[in-house]
This record gives C-alpha cells, sequence and structure tokens, in this order.
C-alpha cells in the first residue's frame, strides 16, 4: 500500500535525500521508500520504481515527497518522525561548523563576493546550464559537478565561455583542483609542477593521487567533463586549458587523460601538442600506444602517466610498483575463472576493462550494456557510478550498498576466482568506506572457502595521506581482512588477472621524433590565467559539503542554497533568463525608473464628494464599480452579490431585495472594475453613483484616485450586508458625513497623506489591518475645522464621533493614496515591478508596468488566519477587495513588522513571525522606501517595489493582510488573516511582457 507525504516547500540536495531514503528503507515494515524532490526527472524515477501516486505527480520541484510502500499505517510516523530527526541532526552537524556565508539568491551572492571568479554547480541537471549561464554572464567560470544536461546546453555553454575567456569544467565533472584547492569529490594532493587536463572524476583522482604518493605534486588538475572531446563539443575547454597551461610557468610537465577523443577532435588535439613547449604525457584510455615522441608521450596505463610525469619532473625514471602477494595459490587459466569488478567510477572501471581485454586477448569490443564496462565470458567490469545505478539514489563513493549487493551476487556464482574493487578516499567519499565493506567482504570470503573455492579479493586504494580517511589505515584495514592491496589500479588490474591465470603484455616503448604541426596557439585569456594562478573565489551552488571542504582550504565562498527557480519550470526560468539578458532595454533600470515615481509622489487629499462628480463612467445610465479585475455578476462570490443588492437599494433602483436581485441578474446594470475608472474599492468594492467617495491627487503628477470611505465595523456593505441599517448608514455618510469632510478639506487646502502615513507608521499602523493611529491622526487634522463649519450640532456630533470610533477609517484614504501613486509610476510602461493587486472573490489579477492595463488573473486564494468566535476556515469567503493596493505600495502585509499589536490578529503569530514575514517581502522587492521610516525595523523603510520576476524566481507571493467574510452575504466578518495571490498571476505576467519584448519559446 503506497503512502505519500508531500512537504510543500521543503527543499533538500539530492545526497542528503539519498542518504535519508537509505536510512529509512532499514525500518522494519518498509518494504520500498523514495525520498526525492518532486522535479520532473525525478517523477520519472518514482514511475520506474512504482512508487507514483497522485499527489506526489500534484508536487512541485520545490516540494520533498515520501512515497512508501508499508502495509501498515501507523508505520507512516515513525518515518516521518525519523525523517524530521534525521535533519535535526544535519542541521546540528552544520550548526558546529562555522561553514560559508549562506544565500538564497544570485543577486545576494554576488553582493556578499562581487569579485567571484568561479561557480560550482552541484543541482539538478534540468536546471544546472540555466544557472550556468547565470554564472558565465556574471563573469564567472564554472565547474558543472551536475550530470544529466543535455549535449546541446553544453555545446552552448563552452562556446559562450569560450567568447568570454572563461571556462566550463564539466558536466559531470567530479574532480578539479584550482590552486591546490580540492573542488568536489577530490583528494587532499600536494601542490607541485604537473598539471592535468582530465575528463571528469576518477581518473584525476588515481593520477594525482599516485603522483603525490611518489613524492611529487600537482597545483591544478582540471576536470573538462566526458563528452569535452565529442565531435560536437569539439574539446572546447581541452583546447583552451592546453593554451592556459603552457603559459603557466609554474607548470613544469602536463598529463591530458581522456576516453579516446572522436577523429577530427584528436587530429585538432594532436597537431596542437605537437608544438607544445612544454613535455607533455597523453593517455587515451582504452588505446595501447606502441611508442613515445620526443617529450610528448603516449602512456598506456594511469599509473605509467603519473610515473612518466614524476620521472619528467625528476629527469629520471620511476621504478614500477610491485604487488607483495603470494601468487602460488593463484588459479590457473585452464580452471575457467572469472574476475568481477565493481568500481565507484568510470576511468578506472574503462581501465580495468581494457586491461582484462588485453589479456583475454580480445580484439572486438564487447556488446556495450549499460553501466557495464566490460561483460566478457563471465567476466564483467561494473562502473557502479554510472546513471543507470546512481539515479535517485547514492552514489558508491558515499554509500556501499549496491557494491556489497554485487559482490554476494559475484560470490554466488561458482566461476568466480576475483573480486576486484576500488577504495575511494577523499573529500565527498564515504568516511570509512573500507570498514563499512568488511564485514560483507570476511563474509563472503568465509561463505566460499565453506563451498571449497576460493575467491581473491583484491582492491586498490585511491588517495593520500593527507586524506582525512586515512590511506595507510584503509590499506591496513583491507589487508587485516585477507584482502590483496594493491598500490594502483594497474596493479590490482594485473593480480586479479594473475589470479585467474592470465596476464596481459605492456612492452617498452621506442621513442620516435615528434612530427610536428604547424598549429595555431590560443592566447588564454587573463581570466584563465587569474583561474591557474589564483585561489579561486567561489559561489558554491548546491551541496554544501564543497563550500565548507574549500573554505578550509582558505578560500572565499558563499553558500548559494539553491532551490528550482520558478517552481522548476524550465521554460519559465528561460523567461527570466531572456529578461535578464534583454539588450532592447536595461528592465532593471526601467524598474528603478518606476519607484523612483512611487517615491516622488505627493498625495493629497483634497475633497470629498459623489463618486458621479468624479467618475463620468457613473453617469451612463445603472453602473456599478467592483473590486478586482473583470468578473461578471454571475461569478461574483455571495458577499459581493449582497453588497450590490445593497448600492441597489441605496440607489433606489429597486426597493426590495428580490426586485434588486432581478434587475442585477437582468444584464441591465454594467459592472465595471473600480481600477478601470480610477478608482478602487475594499472588500466587495462595490461603488454606486452617489457613494461619497475620498479624492486624493498625486501633486507630483496631478493624477487623481477615489475612494468609498470606510464604514465602521459589523454589518456593512463592503462585507455584503445589504439590510436598512447599512443602507441608512450609507445614505448619512452621503449626505452628511462625505459632504462635512468635503467642506473641511477644502478650507484646510488639502491634506498631505506622506506625513500622516510617516508619523502612524512610526505609532505602530502597517495601514491595512491597522490602521488607529492613521484615522486619529487624520481626524486631527480636521476637528478643528469641524468645529468651525456651520451645520446641525447633531450632524457635528455623529461625524466626529463616528471618527473617533471608527478605527479602521484611514483604510480607505490609504487605498485612495496607494492608487494616485502607483496609477502615475505605471505611466512609465516599462518593467516588471507590480503596479496593482486586487481580487474579486472569484479571481485575483495583477499588473505590472510594463504591460499597462492588462491584468494577469488566477484563481483566489482564502485567507488564513483568526476568526471570531463561532466561525472557522468554513464559513470563510474566498478573497476580495482592492485593499491589496496597499501591499503593492509597500505597506500591509508588506510592512507587517511595523505593527507588532496587529500580528497576532492576523495570523503571523508574533514579533519574530512578523519579522521573518517583511525579512521575506525584501526577497521579492527592489528598494526601500526612505519616506516611511520603521522604527523597530532598525529604521530601516519599508519594502518597495515588487518585482514579478523575483517573485516568480524565488517562488515567494506578496503577502496581503486582509479581513475574512462570511461566505453567504449579510453575516459580514468573521475574522482577519493573510492571503497570497497565486503565483501563475505573476507567471502570466512575466511570460506576457517577455513575448512582448520578442521571446519566443
Amino acid at each position: 500500500m503506497l503512502k505519500t507525504v508531500v512537504k510543500k516547500g521543503s527543499y533538500h540536495d539530492s545526497v542528503v535525500l539519498m542518504l535519508l531514503t537509505n536510512k529509512i528503507s532499514a525500518i522494519e515494515g518498509v518494504k520500498k521508500v523514495s525520498i526525492m524532490m518532486a522535479t520532473p526527472a525525478n517523477k520519472d524515477i518514482f514511475k520506474q520504481s512504482g512508487l507514483d501516486t497522485e499527489e506526489l505527480m500534484a508536487a512541485s520541484a520545490n516540494d520533498m515527497v515520501v512515497v512508501a510502500d508499508i502495509d501498515d499505517d501507523a508505520l507512516l510516523d515513525t518515518i516521518m518522525e525519523q525523517t524530521e530527526e534525521f535533519f535535526r541532526q544535519q542541521s546540528a552537524k552544520s550548526g558546529e561548523k562555522k561553514g560559508a556565508e549562506s544565500v538564497k539568491s544570485w543577486d545576494k551572492a554576488l553582493q556578499k563576493l562581487p569579485d567571484a571568479n568561479l561557480a560550482v554547480i552541484s543541482i539538478p541537471g534540468a536546471y544546472a546550464a540555466l544557472e550556468a549561464d547565470r554564472a558565465l554572464d556574471e563573469g564567472m567560470n564554472v565547474f558543472m559537478f551536475s550530470d544529466n544536461v543535455t549535449l546541446e546546453d553544453e555545446v552552448k555553454l563552452k562556446q559562450k565561455a569560450h567568447e568570454k575567456g572563461l571556462a566550463v569544467m564539466g558536466p559531470d565533472c567530479g574532480t578539479g583542483i584550482i590552486q591546490s584547492v580540492p573542488i568536489a569529490f577530490t583528494n587532499n594532493v600536494a601542490p607541485g609542477s604537473i598539471g592535468i587536463i582530465g575528463a571528469s572524476g576518477t581518473g584525476i583522482q588515481e593520477l594525482t593521487t599516485i603522483i603525490d604518493r611518489l613524492g611529487e605534486g600537482v597545483t591544478n588538475a582540471i576536470g573538462i567533463g566526458g563528452r569535452d572531446l565529442n565531435a560536437a563539443v569539439g574539446g572546447i575547454t581541452m583546447m583552451d586549458m592546453i593554451d592556459a597551461m603552457e603559459d603557466d610557468d609554474a607548470v613544469k610537465v602536463v598529463i591530458i587523460v581522456s576516453k579516446p577523443p572522436a577523429k577530427e577532435v584528436r587530429d585538432k588535439i594532436a597537431a596542437r601538442l605537437s608544438n607544445f613547449s612544454k613535455p607533455i604525457v597523453t593517455l587515451f584510455v582504452g588505446e595501447k600506444p606502441e611508442y613515445h615522441e620526443e617529450n610528448f608521450y603516449h602512456a598506456y596505463t594511469l599509473d605509467e602517466a603519473a610515473r612518466l610525469a614524476v620521472g619528467l619532473v625528476r629527469g629520471e625514471k620511476v621504478p614500477e610498483a610491485v604487488a607483495d602477494v603470494d601468487e602460488s595459490t593463484f588459479y590457473k587459466a585452464e580452471d575457467h575463472k572469472t574476475i568481477k569488478a565493481y568500481y565507484s567510477g568510470g576511468t578506472l572501471a574503462n581501465e580495468a576493462a581494457m586491461l582484462i581485454k588485453d589479456a583475454m586477448d580480445v580484439k572486438v569490443p564487447p556488446e556495450d550494456i549499460e553501466g557495464y564496462m566490460l561483460q566478457l565470458d563471465g567476466n564483467i567490469v561494473v562502473d557502479l557510478g554510472d546513471d543507470a545505478y546512481t539515479q535517485g539514489k547514492p552514489h558508491p563513493m558515499i554509500d556501499p550498498a549496491k557494491r556489497i549487493e554485487c559482490m554476494q551476487e559475484a560470490v554466488d556464482d561458482e566461476t568466480t576466482g576475483a573480486v576486484l574493487l576500488d577504495i575511494m578516499l577523499g573529500y565527498g567519499s564515504h568516511e570509512d568506506m573500507a570498514g563499512a565493506l568488511l564485514p560483507t567482504i570476511r563474509e563472503l570470503k568465509a561463505k566460499a572457502e565453506n563451498a571449497g573455492r576460493k575467491v581473491f579479493f583484491i582492491a586498490t586504494v585511491c588517495g593520500t595521506r593527507r586524506d582525512y580517511q586515512g590511506y595507510d589505515e584503509a590499506v591496513h584495514k583491507l589487508r587485516e581482512a585477507g584482502v590483496i592491496v594493491c598500490e594502483n589500479n594497474k596493479l590490482a588490474c594485473r593480480t586479479a588477472i594473475r589470479a585467474i591465470g592470465r596476464d596481459f603484455v605492456e612492452p617498452e616503448k621506442e621513442v620516435r621524433v615528434k612530427e610536428v604541426v604547424d598549429a595555431p596557439k590560443g592566447v588564454p585569456s587573463e581570466k584563465l590565467r587569474a583561474l591557474l594562478s589564483e585561489k579561486p573565489k567561489i559561489i558554491n551552488v548546491g551541496l554544501k559539503s564543497f563550500a565548507e571542504v574549500v573554505e578550509q582550504f582558505g578560500c572565499e565562498v558563499v553558500q548559494y542554497d539553491w532551490m528550482p527557480p520558478a517552481g522548476g519550470n524550465v521554460e519559465l526560468i528561460k523567461v527570466l533568463n531572456f529578461l535578464r539578458h534583454y539588450d532592447g532595454l536595461d528592465i532593471d533600470e526601467a524598474n528603478r525608473e518606476v519607484i523612483a515615481k512611487v517615491v516622488a509622489s505627493q498625495p493629497v487629499i483634497i475633497d470629498n464628494v459623489r463618486a458621479k462628480e468624479v467618475i463620468p463612467e457613473l453617469n451612463t445610465g445603472k453602473v456599478i464599480l467592483h473590486a478586482g479585475p473583470p468578473v461578471a455578476y454571475e461569478n461574483m462570490p455571495d458577499p459581493m452579490q449582497g453588497s450590490c443588492v445593497g448600492a441597489v437599494l441605496f440607489e433606489e433602483w429597486a426597493d426590495n431585495e428580490a426586485d434588486a436581485r432581478k434587475l442585477l441578474e437582468s444584464g441591465e446594470i454594467h459592472f465595471i472594475p473600480c481600477h478601470h475608472v480610477k478608482a478602487v474599492g475594499p472588500m466587495g468594492g462595490i461603488t454606486s453613483p452617489n457613494m461619497a467617495v475620498f479624492v486624493v491627487k498625486n501633486m507630483t503628477d496631478g493624477n487623481e484616485a477615489y475612494c468609498t470611505m470606510n464604514e465602521g465595523i459589523g454589518k456593512v456593505l463592503r462585507f455584503g450586508a445589504y439590510s436598512e441599517e447599512v443602507v441608512d448608514r450609507l445614505r448619512w455618510m452621503r449626505d452628511i458625513l462625505g459632504p462635512t469632510l468635503g467642506k473641511a478639506i477644502r478650507k484646510l487646502g488639502g491634506i498631505a497623506v506622506n506625513p500622516l502615513i510617516a508619523k502612524a507608521i512610526a505609532m505602530g499602523d502597517e495601514f491595512h489591518q491597522r490602521n488607529i493611529a492613521a484615522s486619529l491622526a487624520f481626524l486631527k487634522e480636521v476637528a478643528p475645522t469641524i468645529t468651525k463649519i456651520e451645520m446641525d450640532e447633531k450632524d457635528r456630533y455623529d461625524v466626529i464621533k463616528f471618527l473617533s470610533d471608527t478605527d479602521q477609517f484611514f483604510l480607505n484614504i490609504m487605498m485612495a493614496t496607494g492608487k494616485a501613486v502607483m496609477d502615475a509610476a505605471r505611466t512609465i510602461e516599462r518593467g516588471t515591478i507590480v503596479t496593482a493587486m486586487c481580487r474579486n472573490g472569484y479571481e485575483f489579477g495583477i499588473r505590472i508596468a510594463g504591460m499597462g492595463d492588462q491584468w494577469f488573473t488566477g484563481p483566489v486564494n482564502t485567507p488564513q488566519g483568526l476568526y471570531f468566535t463561532g466561525y472557522d476556515g468554513e464559513d470563510a469567503c474566498p478573497d476580495m477587495g482592492d485593499s491589496a493596493i496597499t501591499e503593492t505600495v509597500g505597506v500591509g502585509g508588506m510592512a507587517m513588522i511595523a505593527a507588532p499589536a496587529v500580528t497576532r490578529f492576523v495570523g503571523a503569530g508574533g514579533y519574530e513571525d512578523a519579522l521573518r514575514t517583511s525579512t521575506e517581502m525584501t526577497e521579492i522587492t527592489i528598494d526601500r522606501n526612505p519616506n516611511f521610516i520603521i522604527p523597530n525595523w532598525n529604521f530601516q523603510g519599508t519594502c518597495l517595489g515588487i518585482d514579478a520576476r523575483l517573485v516568480v524566481e524565488k517562488g515567494i507571493t506578496p503577502v496581503i493582510n486582509t479581513g475574512i467574510a462570511h461566505k453567504i452575504a449579510g453575516y459580514g466578518q468573521i475574522g482577519a488573516g493573510t492571503v497570497h495571490p497565486p503565483i501563475e498571476c505573476f507567471e502570466k505576467a512575466i511570460k506576457a511582457y517577455a513575448e512582448k519584448l520578442g521571446f519566443t519559446s
């Protein structure tokens, strides 16, 4: 029975989740389990394992998913408890280390380390190419540990790097040493004068560790990836590195190692190396060269290449290593025994396959089977690091499970005479792989002996005496258990081959005159020279352990705690990259222009009048304005429809509810979004011709905006109530409150809003759920003038009493202010700043500067928060209102930290949660508003400029403080909380803007 748990927005790197999967697999009763991020590639792996579920398929790339095959439902609790404990332990271990400084975006990483020159990328391959492209644009070289990058992307990246004077090492580059700093799965190797350019992983490790144990060193070992010498790639990184190594005075001898290149690439490399000015050793694993050339040596094995290089540095021949083993007990050829070889990486496995084929005198390559380097007459060589074995599972360098399984199968095969394996030491490898394998080796040796058979276990330990696992300790453990341990892989292979009664011949090579070809030499860029001559400054994108290691070696490093941008949607990532690199317009500069208008705005309350006096559209028949983007009456939620009933009764277009509803359903009434006529409205937003509205003018640009007045709390129109009490209050506001305030405002010559906001934010308002200070500040402005107006004393008292009692009165002024400010800002009509957010109970809509009046919508969410006694989430109406204009301008939920008194009311929990919320909002905004300072936020300005690109990239949507209406009209407000827009609004907006600028998918 499959059980699924989806942990939304919980991102962990693949290595950590692989180790966790292994841990959970050991729980009794768990038949099968997989724990991975729900990326498209991982979903395929789940499917292949028979672990795909509906919940999994609905999850996003930023969600961690646990799928377990269990019979006991209670076991799921145990699994999740152990999962949480595992992460707690991981966190504790991380906390014990100083560690590199962590950030969550490229922008923050570059702020911390602006002169970074190397990006180390170890994230899922579907995204690695996109992040590598970003790194190149930032002027950084790239070390791409990630695999599963398409050949097409590799070609594009390497061509781009070459044009920029940079290098892309990889993809699938497991090993590198740069200025003696180990990168990824690498050993602690002494610095020295030998330079290496190699395909990707274990080959470089074998070379560097042999060189180290021989007493020489390597300062730079550059991995180029397994496909660089493919015809499509053309050896771009290899050729650039050959030029750079020749230019590097610290390098005395160069080794080049890889699988055999494509013929045209080989010819190009051979021609270039023929006029190389330093001694060079080449090794194309699988080929058996018959001669050397002067200063141009051709090795057969990794050991030969290493010894040649050391000999060239010293000017003397380095003797061969020998195996200290009693061969008298070995099998003879006629016993027909076989070798089973299980390796951690491709190059060592490839070398083993080559030597075994040589010993068997096989000329024709055997059948190519995924994961197998060799399958011949019962002899097998398996690369357990191949994708066939590591998809969704830990690499054999860090987990012994697959190798243990393979060795058990090998001993069960009666033909097996030798089991051959490598033990990889170094950074990234298991802390004691020898110790982890020994119990199984002892058990299997005993099993074979009990069956009257001999199985020779033969190993090579790839490491140095500085590796933290301890080279001598690993060798000693293995030998104590009866394992034959050889100095290098060639010797281990030869010993295994002799153990079954065979051998291969490695003849002495003559040295011929080198044929020099007139091939062009490239001039390495200053950036490549710097890469090989200075300690790298690194932005580590992915596996944190890589950052921890380079920091130990004195590197400046910033840890980028990467999560899939745009929810892992590759198409949207391409859109983001297009907008980032767009040549026709500096979008960042356009966005700064938009927010400069916001900062420069001078909103002033200039009047209070009937809506029809300032909104011409209300004079063209029966017209009602509503909140949000356009919506048909039948799609309005019940409270909004109830507000429409109230408006019809208020306007006396009908004198009872039944007739009002008939009129509304008849199509005679024309509905217009408030936003389309320079207005905004709270909750339902219903505004009719004779309702009183504030007029706010932005003096900087001369534009106006309008909003109805706040009715107070309880049964009010904005929450869907339409009783006689509600309608009577609206008429009083139209006839008494509005005109009184209009007279006072005009007598005052207008009231500047910015000073009121600045004062109130320092007194604990955030201007969406808390407006007490601002409402009182407004009353303080108008009250003296109201006392002088000629009017009925009771009316005067009622007006002042209403203003005194209505704590939220300023909200509607803030809304009109936000509309006036953002309407002026969006005249820029360039960039990706959000200029409006609103909702109609059916859809949420946003506008961005570069798309003018166009709405981008998605299904509206229901607020989450605290409820009045007797109500809960089942009673809540989907979100409504234009009041999110406050968040658009940077207050409301965006300034949660300013209003500690209200944080619990809106469900934020308390000060720390409010601080976290406001800090998170800085991730999606581009600046701070210097006009509105928040004292308890270290006197920083409010967040300013929601960038739709950042929202999509980071998956962080703006938080909106809001009231919660009952889903049935007439009940009114039942609570308050927060709500988030659907991210698809922002995704649609940036995609449309990119298409406007010429993007094609």
